[in-house]
């Protein structure tokens, strides 16, 4: 098979690393790639996907990011006849429009929090008074993984609303839930959906979940706190619904489906939804999957779901962001990395690139969230010693990490 995976981030570099695997796959090409992902790929310069897949004779295009799955790049290669991993504009909606999402969730009595919908900043301050602190308020567009401001006081609530409002002309502000947040993924060809994994990202930007809100700056998999019993009860009044609801709208889900679930006493309760593999839970995800990827993407693609094997190592995996200092404000680009060979030589570790480039022989930071560093181990406390020992072995002073992803 040939393949073209469009991306260029530590989750498409973490499925470039798993697809490469498969004896299926004869030609891999990465739109645009990166340097990591130039050792298992061929990198190229992709501007009409679409144009490519005809005239390279492409098999299956893998999605990463959600932006081209938002601007209808599924529905453009269906007309085509190319089959591709990611769903279609309108499934899309799901991570696109926070409102889209919360109608759909109380049209299918799909447990999540009370919410309001505002294009007007007045209306969308009023509506703040009714809650308790703190405040959750969401961009209702993409924001990168940072279009969500969690306020403890009115004041900063309504100075959230000034920000995001602009963003995407509308917003989201809905009810803080209490409990562990999940992250939970499941495939799905528009009938059939199959579990694929959890993990426990971790927000903050420091030590302790302090500071703001990023993309992700480390995460755990599978989590400790979130049992089958959570499992099953998380895909029976959560996602299995979602796919129905869909469906109920003449809307066909194929890809990955990414749940951010909140444990309440009550039980999961959904936070959002992401139309693609969440980043950095994406990393661990393909670290621990011991069965072959290409598969299970293609039959999604195809609308053939069915016997494929999905099998996973019984081994814990912890995931150390690397992010450039000032991430997610403000922060320097073309700081000098190195050490990734020494720190791919500790047990278990994969160093998986997101932010960066070479110049020349040089690898420099180009991002805010750099490289993800994974360990696997025998148990949590042996994944998170060798993560860390990856981390350590890194030189890039420009750079900084959480100490505490695990903990």
């Amino acid at each position: 098979m040939n393949i073209l995976l469009i991306g260029s981030g530590g989750r498409e570099h973490a499925l470039a690393w798993k697809i490469a695997q498969s004896a299926l796959v004869k030609r891999l090409v990465c739109a645009p790639g990166n340097p990591g992902m130039a050792s298992v790929g061929e990198c190229r310069d992709v501007p009409d996907p679409v144009a490519f897949a005809k005239a390279e004779g492409i098999d299956l295009v893998v999605v990463g990011p959600e932006q081209p799955l938002a601007e209808g790049l599924a529905d453009q290669l269906e007309e085509a006849g190319i089959p591709c991993f990611g769903p279609c504009k309108e499934a899309a909606q799901l991570e696109a429009s926070k409102a889209f999402t919360k109608e759909l969730c109380i049209e299918a009595g799909i447990p999540t929090g009370r919410y309001g919908h505002f294009k007007d900043a007045e209306e969308a301050s009023s509506f703040l008074e009714t809650f308790e602190p703190p405040y959750v308020v969401k961009a209702d567009g993409l924001a990168a993984g940072k279009g969500v401001v969690i306020a403890e006081t009115l004041e900063d609530a309504r100075a959230a609303v000034s920000t995001l409002l602009p963003l995407s002309g509308s917003l989201v502000i809905e009810e803080f839930l209490h409990g562990r947040e999940m992250s939970v993924f499941a495939i799905s060809d528009g009938e059939r959906v199959v579990r694929f994994g959890s993990a426990q990202d971790y927000k903050r930007a420091f030590d302790g979940d302090e500071g703001p809100n990023t993309g992700g700056m480390g995460c755990i998999s599978p989590p400790p706190h979130f049992s089958k019993e959570l499992e099953d009860q998380a895909y029976a009044t959560i996602i299995e619904p979602t796919i129905k609801a869909l469906k109920a709208r003449g809307i066909t889900y194929r890809g990955v489906l990414y749940a951010g679930l909140m444990i309440t006493d009550t039980g999961p309760q959904l936070l959002e939804y992401n139309c693609r593999f969440g980043d950095p839970e994406c990393q661990l995800l393909m670290r621990r999957l011991t069965s072959d990827l290409v598969p299970v993407l293609l039959a999604a693609a195809q609308g053939t779901l069915g016997d494929q094997e999905i099998s996973w190592t019984d081994q814990a995996g912890t995931l150390i962001t690397y992010a450039a200092k000032g991430y997610p404000g403000d922060y320097q680009k073309g700081s000098e990395i190195e050490g990734i060979e020494k720190a791919e030589a500790e047990d278990s570790v994969v160093v998986f690139h997101a932010g960066t480039t070479l110049e020349g022989e040089t690898l420099t930071a180009v991002g805010g969230r750099v490289l993800s560093v994974t360990a696997l181990g025998s148990n949590p406390e042996e994944a998170r010693s060798r993560a860390y020992r990856g981390a350590g072995a890194i030189t890039w002073p420009q750079g900084f990490y959480r100490s505490d992803i695990g903990a």
